[in-house]
């Protein structure tokens, strides 16, 4: 990389927060202390936690010089990411949830790439595996919709407007490695919400959109557990019904403070917002008065004009926009969206085999 030194002497900084994770932190702590790459600077967040997470914590920070334990009041996760941000000594920082666990060779693989390339990086961005429980406790891993997609894009650097799919799926802020200048030269911050908040999202935003040049390694190694019931993703309270559409309409405002019009990436975010309102549909009802407002609330402050053209965006769900909008849907030719249903399940048969297409196929 130009300017920098070999990758054997970058430190990375992992910012864990923790909150109530008893259960599978050990195994989280002991995949990043695992690290082929041996120069890091843990830094373990207790957001308050009332369980053993503590003290597992503290366990390991007896048996390994690079862990730091920060033990405080519950503020949630946006709030406890940046205190890890304000920690961080290392010239790259890692974001690992405590739930979640990681390739050995995760840190080692990304700085190779990012500083074997021409120009100095901002973000590495990998893949990585979904994994759900199954019957008797068993685990099963399949890799996530973009592995096997970009890896044309390995070899070269390149910004958010040219792989836009980086917004449309999942935020997966973890599965990356994000040069410490970058986020501070930009000043780059968690959204501070109450509990997890879904705080992901803007941050999402903020980064993939501000890099100038993003790498990406198509290698998955970052474990994510789809099925934790402690996700945010699984919360059904009423109140949880507003932050989807809510976390929208503020990735929204970040595009807009950051002037970008690039239609490509405003269709990504457009995508986003389809997937949300489907989502709450499914958990809530369609009939639910908060669903709806939400819903209007998203479409309203989308682009007609885009929506029409969205390739990957159903007929279906074009319907619903100009519907909920009080607008006569235009004539939709369904032949654009079967070939990109077809090139979708080739892909993904591709990467993770016959049984992941059936999985996609049940879930449309």
């Amino acid at each position: 990389m130009a300017g920098g030194s070999s990758f054997a002497d970058a430190t990375v900084s992992v910012i864990i927060p923790v909150y109530n994770a008893q259960e599978t932190l050990d195994q989280c702590l002991r995949s990043v202390r695992g690290q082929s790459h041996s120069s890091l600077d843990i830094i373990c967040l207790n957001d308050g936690s009332t369980d053993s997470s503590l003290a597992i914590m503290r366990r390991h920070e007896s048996e390994d010089p690079r862990i730091r334990v920060v033990d405080k009041a519950n503020e949630g996760y946006g709030a406890t990411c940046n205190r890890g941000l304000d920690l961080a000594r290392g010239s790259w920082i890692a974001i690992v949830e405590p739930d979640d666990w990681i390739g050995a060779k995760a840190f080692s693989t990304m700085l190779s790439a990012a500083y074997g390339a021409e120009r100095m990086i901002d973000i590495v961005k990998t893949p990585w595996f979904d994994v759900s429980t199954g019957e008797g406790g068993n685990e099963a891993e399949r890799p996530c919709v973009l592995a096997g997609r970009m890896s044309a894009s390995s070899s070269k650097t390149f910004s958010i407007s040219e792989h836009p799919i980086l917004l449309r799926v999942h935020p997966a802020i973890w599965s990356a490695l994000y040069r410490t200048g970058f986020l501070r030269d930009r000043r780059i911050r968690f959204r501070e919400f109450p509990g997890a908040g879904w705080a992901d999202n803007p941050f999402l935003i903020e980064t993939m959109c501000q890099a100038d040049r993003i790498l990406y390694v198509d290698e998955p190694f970052y474990r994510y557990r789809v099925d934790n019931p402690a996700s945010s993703s699984h919360d059904v309270r009423p109140e949880a019904v507003a932050i989807p559409f809510d976390r929208w309409t503020e990735m929204l405002e970040v595009l807009d403070r950051l002037g970008i019009e690039d239609r490509r990436i405003l269709s990504a975010h457009y995508a986003r917002g389809f997937n949300y309102a489907d989502d709450a549909r499914r958990r809530f009802g369609s009939d639910n008065e908060l669903v709806k407002r939400g819903v209007v609330q998203m479409f309203t402050r989308m682009d007609p004009s885009i929506v029409r053209r969205i390739p990957h965006l159903s007929p279906a769900r074009r319907r619903m926009f100009f519907d909920v909008r009080g607008e006569r849907a235009p004539y939709i030719p369904r032949l654009g969206w079967c070939a990109h249903v077809m090139g979708e399940l080739v892909a993904t048969f591709k990467a993770a085999g016959p049984i992941s297409v059936l999985h996609r196929i049940i879930r449309r």
